[in-house]
């Protein structure tokens, strides 16, 4: 289970509220008008955003404390966030060991990771000779790699064309089902949200409710989300 306790995150004249509770293996949306705060939301639980008071709390214990390298939490970003002076082999292994020292064991699981997720033979490939694509599939395949039990998605495939988006996030929900994993994605897409997401989260007016069941949410919206959808 992942728990906001009573959390708050105050930043000048912004100001976001949630009490939430996620049970371990689920896909969750978080949506919300632009500026709401779901990436915000989403950098509290990695860490990287601090909160003003409550506490984040997965499997019984608190993290809110933990520095974001020690939270049991992979992130996957709008920008893949990929090192472009390094190849593919080492942006994935990057997630193992950020010395880039890897044992033959070691070896084997990046590149078992890279295989995971489509790109056995980009070994080599500098992010600038892949596709958007293919270098979602890098930044995805380090996720893969780290094991981590929540992996949290901010939009990560938002500049990719429809078919191939609809593919990458096939391949997140085959992985999240292997592993166990639980997942909280930030989309904009409402069609993102049905296709991958058990339930949603619903960010405006400075609080995040949920998380609801995804179909009964959009069939028939609060307020809040009516406005946003149009």
């Amino acid at each position: 289970m992942l728990t906001l306790e009573a959390v708050t995150i105050r930043q000048d004249d912004f100001l976001l509220r949630a009490a939430l509770q996620i049970a371990a293996g689920t896909r969750v949306a978080v949506i919300g008008p632009s500026g709401a705060g779901k990436s915000t939301l989403l950098g509290a639980i990695a860490g990287f955003v601090a909160l003003t008071q409550g506490r984040i709390i997965w499997a019984n214990t608190d993290i809110s404390a933990q520095s974001p390298a020690l939270r049991p939490i992979s992130v996957l970003f709008q920008d893949n966030n990929l090192f472009p002076h390094l190849s593919a082999f080492d942006n994935v292994a990057l997630g193992l060991r950020p010395s880039l020292r890897l044992n033959k064991a070691e070896r084997a699981q990046v590149k078992a990771a890279l295989v995971r997720v489509g790109l056995e033979g980009y070994e080599a490939r500098l992010p600038s000779q892949l596709s958007g694509g293919q270098q979602s599939r890098v930044a995805l395949a380090r996720v893969v790699l780290q094991g981590k039990p929540l992996v949290l998605l901010d939009e990560p495939f938002s500049a990719l064309g429809p078919a191939l988006k609809a593919e990458m996030l096939q391949l997140v929900a085959d992985i999240c089902s292997e592993t166990g994993a639980t997942l909280l994605m930030v989309t904009h897409d409402i069609t993102d949200a049905r296709a991958i997401a058990d339930q949603t989260i619903l960010v405006a007016d400075g609080v995040a409710e949920g998380p609801f069941e995804t179909a009964p949410l959009l069939e028939n919206p609060p307020e809040a989300l009516r406005a946003y959808l149009g």
